[in-house]
């Protein structure tokens, strides 16, 4: 393990903070790209990925500190101890309304930001696993078990790396995102990120050190369920509105006095026919980007 990357000068440069910068600037490189294609300012995305980034971290920050309010010393106030979900929830707050301000709608937003932020889950999990901050898992002897003696919390003891478990879900669930978009409209985009992102913290908080609050549940656990909740109504929501959709326009019949391009009927008037196939219906509802 690694908490500190490199010295320079009087700074350290942390393994935890660096891995918080790349997971923003990936997040605002997927974010532009998926702007640019869909028609809109790819520029917008480092506004709404700072706005994300800052608000995150204060929700992150606050989170923690409430939760841990009878135990707080002056380091908790420093560059470690943040909550994710409460990061996640300031962050997406920010999001939505700087989207909003430039015309976006949340179904829309919530869609393009759904892979980036699982790819910035993976690779902030890879920075708590090297600076070793205590989100590491209870005491195991499996093969692939770590210790964390020089980490900022340390322990001999070989426990669970599951910040490595996280990463490797993240990823995957990132990857499974990125393929479906041009598949699946924005709001069951982020409904399978809810629901994957809160199952997987659901199940790896029974390998980790975290207290029970609630009928053997951790508080991560709640907060797990709630964003598996709002994952299944925002889907069923979505696809119940694009169930009750008429489907797309056909051609329009032909009206009275006019031919059907190709015939040769007698009987229509000279000139008429250049009017026949002109409106045809064929334009499509693309709900994928705009609903």
């Amino acid at each position: 393990m690694k908490p500190v990357l490199v010295h320079f000068g009087g700074f350290d440069v942390t393994s935890y903070g660096a891995s918080k910068a790349l997971a923003a600037l990936v997040a605002g490189w997927l974010i532009a790209k998926d702007l640019r294609r869909i028609g809109r300012d790819p520029g917008l995305a480092y506004s709404l990925t700072l706005g994300g980034f800052i608000a995150g971290f204060a929700g992150a920050k606050v989170n923690f500190l409430v939760e841990n309010a009878r135990h707080l010393s002056w380091s908790d106030l420093g560059g470690t101890g943040f909550t994710w979900y409460g990061g996640m929830i300031a962050g997406a707050a920010a999001v939505l309304v700087i989207a909003r301000r430039h015309g976006i709608p949340a179904s829309v937003i919530a869609g393009i930001t759904a892979a980036p932020l699982a790819f910035a889950y993976a690779i902030g999990r890879i920075g708590c696993l090297l600076a070793g901050d205590g989100t590491y898992g209870k005491p195991s002897d499996l093969p692939w078990a770590m210790s964390f003696p020089h980490g900022t919390v340390p322990t001999l003891q070989r426990v669970h790396p599951t910040p490595l478990y996280e990463a490797i879900v993240a990823f995957a669930l990132g990857i499974l995102l990125w393929r479906l978009r041009p598949r699946l409209s924005p709001p069951h985009l982020f409904a399978l990120f809810a629901v994957g992102m809160g199952v997987m913290r659901f199940l790896i908080e029974f390998l980790r050190l975290n207290s029970p609050v609630v009928v053997g549940l951790t508080e991560p656990q709640l907060w797990s369920l709630a964003l598996i909740a709002v994952g299944v109504a925002v889907g069923f929501r979505s696809w119940s509105r694009t169930g009750r959709r008429s489907p797309p326009p056909g051609p329009r019949a032909p009206q009275p006095g006019l031919r059907r391009s190709g015939d040769d009927g007698a009987g229509s008037e000279p000139g008429r026919g250049t009017h026949a196939s002109a409106s045809t219906g064929s334009s499509r509802v693309h709900e994928c980007w705009t609903a």
